[in-house]
């Protein structure tokens, strides 16, 4: 089976390798991951060509999350907040020649705004161009907003990328790379963009390709069809370790696999369950028998979260007879089978998740086992990741597996409005809300008491500990095997990019 899978993948990677007719050869650097490509559109595969180095944003950030000038040169704020003015880079030229102005930004980041994300969620009254600076007006400040510009999604692109409609119909950014190819929702070719404004990346050429299955990503690693393989599987990366034509890569990042729950299902919207099926999961057995490395989550941050991981909190503990003891109370008794049963019916559940990441079916069957050690029946539903929007929506899912990041923007915050807000999120909070959640994250997000922003986010992490609206499991890391053929890969702990511009070859 792994030879068939991996001899259906090999022709395309060789595809995208391989000179056109009467061209020279060159290297072409082949990346591989999960992550499909949906589209052109920002909202459905933004981070896959921000990974690429197709397209950059008005803002960056250091490896601690640190906002960074990226096409915005500078920036200042007004003493009340609420106007923001970006100086823009000189020079810099979209990849169809045309120049990156004012006017071109605006219509970018008004784009973005209009369509689904995390910009739509600034209290942005306006973006206008005036006298070759952008400038956003807001109707109240908004700490998050230099984070939610680094984000993926709000990426510049030129005027020509869009339809009449504003629709994304190309992808004409500035980076170091261009766009030449694309096969969604499988692969893509870029190559490298002479008339870029910065360093000129040492590789010329590069693809991607999508590739969902783990073993099938590490045979490609192990065979030479890829330079750069990411998100291997425990297994894999064990037996490749030892591969002397490969350097395996691990970073800890600001992920955390979590227990998404439908706190408005009549079997889940007693905080006491849910604390019951906190105390059920062996987070310790979990990090040692699946993940292989200790990343049992105490808490939802992980420590690479720096400002927002809790030290004082009491950590997440494993005890499945103080489980048993909190649904006794709920009027849940076992069965003849062992299932609890109240009311004549018993407690069952179904667990979606989704393979992508491939431990992430494996510790759902792990969960399956130390529930059922409580009296709890799941079933498992692994399927794609979109399912779990989806469900979110229709009101329908019960219990979801899901690996979040919180480097979606370099400050959490713009994450937690997403996930947490009054509402809930797609992969976040469910039919659950809190007045003192709310109230204080609207605090920090609006700056009233910067002096108390390190207290309100520990009382955050609190009333998340304590309702438990999610299910923290364990904390991650990003792995990756590289290829002896390169040099200078690394792994980026917010996972915006792949790091081609700074890799070379290695003869």
């Amino acid at each position: 089976m792994r030879i068939t899978v991996f001899s259906t993948l090999l022709p395309l990677i060789l595809a995208a390798t391989a000179p056109g007719v009467g061209a020279e050869p060159q290297r072409v650097a082949a990346v591989v991951a999960p992550f499909e490509i949906k589209g052109v559109d920002p909202v459905l595969s933004g981070d896959i060509f921000l990974k690429m180095s197709i397209v950059e944003t008005l803002v960056n950030t250091d490896t601690a999350g640190n906002p960074l000038p990226g096409l915005a040169s500078g920036w200042t704020v007004s003493d009340d907040g609420r106007v923001w003015r970006f100086t823009l880079r000189p020079g810099v030229r979209f990849h169809d020649d045309t120049p990156l102005t004012a006017d071109s930004v605006v219509n970018a980041l008004n784009v973005a705004r209009s369509r689904p994300g995390l910009l739509d969620k600034a209290p942005i009254a306006a973006v206008r161009a005036d006298d070759g600076a952008v400038v956003i007006e807001l109707s109240q400040p908004f700490t998050p907003l230099l984070s939610m510009l680094a984000e993926n999604r709000a990426q510049i692109l030129a005027p020509a990328a869009y339809d009449a409609d504003r629709k994304v119909v190309n992808v004409i950014g500035t980076g170091p790379y261009r766009l030449t190819s694309l096969q969604a929702p499988q692969k893509l070719t870029v190559s490298r963009f002479d008339g870029y404004w910065g360093s000129m990346p040492a590789i010329g050429q590069a693809s991607y390709m999508s590739a969902g299955r783990a073993e099938t990503r590490a045979l490609l690693a192990e065979s030479g069809g890829a330079d750069l393989v990411y998100n291997l599987d425990p297994a894999s990366r064990t037996r490749l370790k030892n591969n002397p034509k490969l350097t395996l890569l691990a970073v800890s990042i600001p992920r955390t696999v979590l227990i998404k729950v439908n706190a408005g299902h009549p079997l889940l919207n007693d905080v006491r369950v849910r604390q019951a099926l906190s105390l059920a999961v062996d987070r310790g057995g979990i990090a040692r028998a699946i993940l292989r490395y200790p990343a049992a989550a105490g808490q939802l941050f992980p420590p690479s979260a720096a400002q927002w991981h809790n030290a004082s909190l009491a950590p997440l503990e494993y005890d499945p007879a103080r489980a048993r003891a909190l649904l006794a109370e709920l009027g849940w008794q076992p069965g003849e089978d062992g299932i609890l049963v109240r009311d004549g019916k018993p407690f069952s559940l179904t667990l979606t998740t989704y393979p992508d990441r491939p431990e992430l079916p494996l510790m759902a069957a792990a969960i399956q086992q130390q529930l059922r050690e409580i009296g709890v029946q799941l079933a498992i539903n692994a399927t794609n990741s979109g399912e779990i929007a989806a469900t979110h929506h229709d009101g329908s899912l019960a219990l979801a597996l899901v690996a979040r990041n919180f480097a979606l923007t370099p400050d959490p915050l713009g994450t937690l409005l997403q996930d947490y807000a009054p509402q809930g999120g797609d992969w976040g909070a469910m039919n659950w809300s809190n007045t003192a959640f709310n109230q204080t994250l609207a605090g920090l997000v609006h700056g009233d008491k910067p002096q108390e922003a390190a207290a309100e986010r520990q009382r955050l992490t609190q009333i998340l500990q304590a309702e438990l609206p999610v299910v923290p499991v364990a904390w991650y890391q990003q792995t990756a095997a590289v290829s002896n053929r390169v040099q200078g890969a690394d792994l980026d702990p917010f996972e915006r990019s792949f790091g081609l511009e700074k890799m070379r070859w290695a003869e």
